[in-house]
């Protein structure tokens, strides 16, 4: 794979990950301006926010929200009837995080797998500061990790530990032990019922059946797609010869090569339908994040107000 910038960090550790709580702090203070969201495909959940989950219906009463009024019951009982919400305690976060061959990588900024650690972080601090439950699985081609959703720093601690571990130090494309449907089918064993679950991997090596495993996964939980990717993926530079780094040793091309050029956007076009038909037929909202961009700056954009993750 390519060499990053020589000022791009490639790996990012314990410490680190630790004191990006600071960031997650930020994300909960009012913003100056409303976020410009930088979202591919990102689906709007039906939730009414966060701690409110859905309770029973009965009767409308003088004086109940009129935006509560259950219209499907209405018309078929004939009678108004509002839905009732009642508060969330320890509703349980599960944070899923690719760190497989496919994400040592980047042309700026910071590796994939780096962005993928930071974002499972700031994530599981802005859980455990709303009273909620935090786990994770984590997977790097070689290894999967589970950690079962707790209420406790420790937990969110120990998970940040699997995070900083299990990222790569080398190139391994040998490593197809461990891949997201894996995770997914591992996910769907782990989390519990009305569980908020984050998938955050490039979404590079998915196959024909991530989206029945996706889908699955999002029928009884609430389900977010965080896809990290790099400029490079999207589009080639118009010159200039580059160096990939695969399991034989590096690899030159020319991007000035038109057949080349042709190739690459024929692959990267067809990997595109097949993502967002995966993310269309399992119904799961995707945000995509760059690897140039700081990943609380990516999260302000698609949390709620006061880094709410919804």
């Amino acid at each position: 794979m390519n060499s990053p910038d020589s000022n791009a960090t490639t790996r990012i550790g314990l410490q680190a990950l630790i004191r990006l709580q600071a960031d997650a702090r930020a994300l909960k203070l009012p913003s100056a301006r409303p976020a410009r969201a930088r979202q591919a495909g990102l689906q709007r959940s039906a939730q009414r926010g966060r701690g409110m989950a859905f309770s029973e219906v009965r009767l409308y009463q003088p004086g109940d929200d009129i935006r509560s009024i259950d219209w499907r019951v209405t018309a078929r009982r004939q009678a108004p009837h509002t839905k009732l919400y009642e508060e969330e305690r320890e509703r349980p976060v599960l944070l899923l995080c690719d760190l497989g061959p496919t994400l040592f990588f980047a042309s700026t900024g910071a590796f994939k797998q780096v962005r993928c650690a930071q974002l499972a972080a700031i994530l599981a601090w802005l859980a455990l500061s709303a009273g909620d439950q935090v786990g994770g699985i984590v997977f790097n081609g070689n290894t999967l990790t589970v950690q079962r959703p707790a209420r406790r720093k420790k937990s969110v601690l120990r998970l940040l530990d699997t995070l900083a571990s299990q990222q790569r130090t080398s190139v391994d494309n040998s490593a197809t032990e461990t891949t997201l449907d894996t995770a997914l089918s591992e996910a769907r064993r782990v989390a519990h019922t009305g569980s908020r679950i984050f998938i955050i991997s490039d979404f590079i090596n998915i196959s024909e059946n991530t989206p029945s495993l996706l889908g699955a996964l999002a029928r009884h939980n609430s389900v977010s797609a965080l896809r990290v990717v790099d400029p490079l993926e999207q589009a080639l530079p118009q010159s200039g010869r580059f160096a990939v780094a695969g399991a034989e040793g590096p690899v030159w091309f020319d991007a000035s090569n038109r057949s080349f050029q042709q190739a690459w956007h024929k692959k990267i076009t067809r990997h595109e339908a097949t993502l967002e038909e995966c993310f269309r037929l399992s119904g799961v909202g995707a945000t995509s994040i760059s690897t140039q961009e700081a990943p609380a700056i990516s999260l302000r954009s698609i949390l709620g107000p006061g880094g709410r993750i919804g």
